[in-house]
C-alpha cells in the first residue's frame, strides 16, 4: 500500500472567488490503481502528467473515488470512461438539490456520471485491501474521505475538503459547511484522532509529530505570464 499526490492542491483566494486547486491522490493498492479526486479543467494537464510519471494513462485508472460533487474535485471524470466511480449515495442525492448558497455543484454532473460504472455507496466500507471509505460530513452533506492503513507511514487519511488546510486541523473547526459547522467540525475531530498522516483537500500533507500535525512541504503556486 502506497500512495503519490500527483496534483498538489493550494488554498489560494481572490478577495472575491478563489484560485485553489485541490489535490488529486493516486493510490497503489493489491487491487490495482485507485484515483482519490480528479480536480478540474485548470489541471488537467497536470493530472495526465502525474498519472504518466507512474506509466499510467487513465484507463489504467481500476477505479476513481470522489470525495464530494464540487467541481474542483470532479470535473476530470470524464478521462476515466473506464474506471469504477464512487460516490457516496447521501452526496449524489445532495447534488440533485445543493443548498441555496453553495454555487460549487458543476451542472449535469450527474448526468455525466451516469455515463461511467458509478457505485453509490450507502454507508462505509472496504473500497480495496487496506482502503476503506468513511463518511465525514459537513462541507457537504455526503464528503466521505479513504482511511489507508500502510507498512511504514500508519494509518493516512485522505480527507477531501473534511479538511481543506492546516486551519481546520489545528482550530478543529470546519471553515465553509454546506451541511452543518457542527457537523463538519465533528468530521475533523474524528479525523485528526485516528490519523497518522491527513492529506487535505488544499494543502500539504499532514504528519503527527510528538501529537500535533505539522507540514513539511511547501504549498508552491507557480504563475507564469505569457
Amino acid at each position: 500500500m502506497d500512495y503519490d499526490i500527483i496534483v498538489k492542491g493550494n488554498n489560494l483566494r481572490l478577495k472575491q472567488g478563489f484560485l485553489g486547486l485541490a489535490n488529486a491522490t493516486l493510490v497503489f493498492s493489491a487491487d490495482g490503481p485507485l484515483l482519490f479526486d480528479v480536480g478540474h479543467h485548470v489541471n488537467r494537464p497536470e493530472l495526465l502528467a502525474g498519472l504518466q510519471r507512474h506509466g499510467l494513462a487513465p484507463k489504467d485508472v481500476k477505479a476513481v473515488f470522489l470525495s464530494h460533487l464540487h467541481f474542483d474535485h470532479c470535473n476530470n471524470i470524464d478521462l476515466f470512461s473506464q474506471s469504477k466511480v464512487y460516490v457516496s449515495e447521501r452526496e449524489w442525492d445532495y447534488a440533485d438539490n445543493p443548498h441555496d448558497d453553495d454555487p460549487f455543484v458543476p451542472w449535469l454532473i450527474r448526468e455525466q456520471l451516469k455515463k461511467h460504472d458509478l457505485a453509490l455507496m450507502p454507508a462505509e466500507g472496504r473500497i480495496a485491501e487496506g482502503v476503506n471509505a468513511i463518511a465525514v460530513p459537513g462541507h457537504t452533506p455526503g464528503s466521505y474521505g479513504l482511511v489507508l492503513d500502510t507498512a511504514d507511514k500508519g494509518r493516512v487519511v485522505l480527507a477531501g475538503d473534511a479538511i481543506k488546510y492546516a486551519k481546520e486541523a489545528l482550530t478543529g473547526q470546519c471553515d465553509m459547511a454546506f451541511d452543518t459547522q457542527e457537523t463538519g467540525s465533528a468530521s475533523i475531530r474524528r479525523i485528526l484522532d485516528m490519523a497518522d498522516r491527513i492529506v487535505p483537500g488544499h494543502f500539504p500533507e499532514l504528519i503527527k509529530r510528538d501529537g500535533v500535525f505539522i507540514w513539511e512541504d511547501t504549498a508552491a503556486f507557480e504563475l507564469l505570464v505569457r
